[in-house]
């Protein structure tokens, strides 16, 4: 406490004898002249008058906020949150209805050139979402820029995605966003009334199923490209699409978790962009999810 205190700092004696008060070599330099000691005397008593205006106006500053000292806010989260959802989100649609504006316009070679565009949106979009999903997860410091292009890939992958099962089941795709919507707005809601929570039992279980759920992907890829044969489909692919969406759900728990922790231990603030992209990853796999699980249950 004696390093903080403004007397205590000050004191020469208290810093040169460690705590003990050390007394001048020379008793007269310790009282100046009567005259001089008179003069100090009426400086000293003006002192404090000319100080205390200087310390009313330090105590009268605000405190310093996280976000004035570079720290992780709430605030710095929601907006980061906002603006990486929101550029998936206007992309995703711009995509989505990009066919059928065109086939306003064009008429049937409209609609036809605005399939192929989605199309090639939604192949550059999964394969560019995944390299910068790899450089996001893996870079240390988080960059806006790179999240936000994650964002804009992720949108037209969606939106072209969308547009082709909008193509075969017309309407799928507002279902699986409100879908989307209903689940995230329930999970979220749970969690602020401290019902959903993660615990180290549910991360490992969630983990091990994490490794099993991206090795029947790879296995199911394997498949279509050799034999044609789809195990996403009919009430196993409703299993394993519940099961996914389920761990999304999880997941988002814990990425809601990771914005808390990083609120309260005064992070830096642009770790509020890791946050976003967290919710962001999230977000896209349960809506892809439930989007194939309607297919499903549309194909049937």
């Amino acid at each position: 406490m004696a390093h903080h205190n403004i007397v205590f700092g000050k004191d020469k004696a208290l810093a040169q004898g460690q705590g003990q008060y050390a007394p001048s070599q020379d008793f007269r330099s310790d009282f100046p002249a009567t005259g001089q000691g008179t003069q100090q005397t009426q400086q000293a008593q003006q002192a404090p008058g000319q100080q205390a205006p200087d310390l009313e106006s330090l105590y009268a500053r605000p405190a310093a906020t996280g976000h004035d000292t570079g720290r992780m806010t709430m605030r710095d989260a929601l907006n980061a949150i906002t603006a990486t959802l929101g550029v998936t989100i206007v992309l995703g649609v711009v995509f989505c209805l990009l066919p059928v504006a065109l086939g306003v316009v064009g008429g049937a070679e409209g609609e036809d050139l605005g399939y192929k565009i989605t199309i090639g949106a939604m192949v550059v979009g999964f394969l560019g979402g995944f390299v910068l999903a790899m450089v996001n997860s893996f870079k240390k410091k988080p960059s806006a820029a790179l999240v936000l292009a994650y964002a804009a890939l992720e949108g037209a992958a969606l939106g072209g995605f969308s547009a082709m099962m909008e193509r075969v089941y017309p309407g799928i795709a507002l279902q699986a966003v409100l879908g989307t919507l209903a689940v995230a707005t329930t999970v979220l809601v749970l969690f602020r009334i401290g019902v959903l929570r993660t615990s180290p039992v549910l991360t490992k279980i969630f983990a091990v199923a994490m490794v099993a759920y991206l090795l029947f992907c790879l296995v199911n890829i394997g498949l279509m490209l050799v034999t044609g044969t789809d195990l996403r489909s009919g009430l196993l692919g409703l299993v394993i699409g519940a099961l996914a969406v389920v761990m999304a759900a999880y997941s988002l728990v814990m990425d809601f978790e990771d914005v808390q922790r990083g609120v309260r231990a005064g992070v830096d603030r642009s770790y509020a962009w890791r946050c976003a992209f967290g919710i962001t990853v999230t977000l896209v796999w349960m809506y892809i999810e439930i989007l194939r699980i309607l297919s499903i249950l549309r194909n049937n």
